[in-house]
């Protein structure tokens, strides 16, 4: 971007966040709403920001008109994880300007499949890994899953990550040490003895307490760096679409925010989005809320820690840089607009 056009960017950035400042504040933006194209990756805490976003006019209060959408293979994978009916008119198809998922995964298919969307990191609201290892009850030391077979969601996804940072800490070889069953992050697995252990995420983790099974780490104690869930957008539509991107990342702040203070509203969006109904469920998910970062910067150490991890020759032709643009979570951080909504 030029110097002259960087300039009318951070104009139109500035009077945005100062025209739209209070994500409570009913005020209209007088002006057009700019489309954008939004794909929730999968059911989980780190979308929901953007289901509440959609919920409760924070888009449209930053100049947004949004088309917001769970895929099929997502709204399935829940259901036959944690028996969860994601509401039909929320699940479609089709290509999005914005994907909300995991940074590990994106960046693993675009080093690795010639078809991939190519995707830059916006904001990422998980830096660290957040799983849990579950078991039946038979294994009660984190040394005692040497051996055994252990669940997890796909290569490159940010539960394979956590695993193999995890392996590392306690000195064992992935490949040998371990048996790694990919699609195998689902209680039925554990309970009819397909895998002895799975890393389960906030939903499948409550679902798994609510099942009896047994809760054997919590890896966040650990601090594992990853590029977790957050905002990536398309790089040709970024090309193009700046003040839409600024726009969008404003919004995810200001929906971390009012979820914080909005207990009521954020579990209505859970219901009508996930379709969670049992009011525990939503008090155990609801928890976890306060470790979102107001400050979503994108995952640097996450970012380094998966060029490490997955070292293939294309991963190791880039540094952490090639995959994050941070200056739309800076401008807003150095405005002190962010430190505002702390504050309320």
């Amino acid at each position: 971007m030029g110097l002259h056009a960087r300039a009318r960017f951070l104009s139109a950035f500035v009077i945005l966040a100062a025209a739209s400042s209070g994500f409570g504040s009913p005020r209209a933006i007088a002006q057009d709403l700019l489309p954008v194209s939004v794909e929730l990756g999968d059911v989980s805490l780190t979308k929901l920001p953007f289901v509440v976003a959609a919920e409760n006019q924070i888009y449209e209060r930053n100049g947004l008109k949004v088309s917001q959408f769970i895929s099929p293979l997502a709204a399935e994978l829940i259901k036959q994880s944690s028996g969860l009916i994601v509401p039909k008119e929320n699940v479609r198809t089709g290509a999005s300007d914005i994907n909300i998922g995991g940074g590990s995964p994106t960046i693993v298919r675009m080093t690795t499949n010639a078809h991939a969307p190519q995707r830059v990191i916006l904001a990422t609201t998980e830096s660290i890994a957040r799983f849990h290892m579950i078991t039946r009850g038979d294994i009660r030391k984190l040394e005692d899953l040497k051996g055994k077979r252990i669940g997890f969601s796909t290569p490159g996804s940010l539960s394979h990550l956590s695993l193999l940072q995890l392996f590392d800490k306690m000195g064992w070889d992935a490949k040998r040490d371990v048996s790694l069953f990919e699609r195998g992050a689902d209680i039925k697995d554990l309970t009819s003895k397909k895998v002895d252990a799975f890393a389960a995420d906030v939903i499948a983790f409550d679902e798994a307490m609510r099942a009896g099974l047994y809760d054997l780490a919590d890896l966040s104690t650990f601090e594992f760096p990853i590029p977790g869930s957050g905002v990536n957008a398309d790089k040709a539509w970024l090309a193009t679409h700046r003040e839409t991107a600024a726009r969008f990342v404003k919004a995810t702040i200001d929906a971390v925010a009012f979820m914080k203070v909005n207990k009521a509203a954020t579990l209505d969006a859970m219901r009508k989005w996930y379709g969670i109904e049992d009011t525990a469920r939503q008090e155990s998910i609801y928890k976890e809320v306060a470790r979102l970062p107001i400050k979503p910067y994108p995952s640097v150490a996450g970012l380094q820690k998966m060029i490490d991890v997955y070292d293939w020759r294309e991963m190791r032709l880039h540094k952490p840089a090639d995959f994050y643009d941070d200056s739309f979570v800076a401008e807003l951080d150095k405005s002190g607009y962010i430190d505002s909504l702390v504050t309320k």
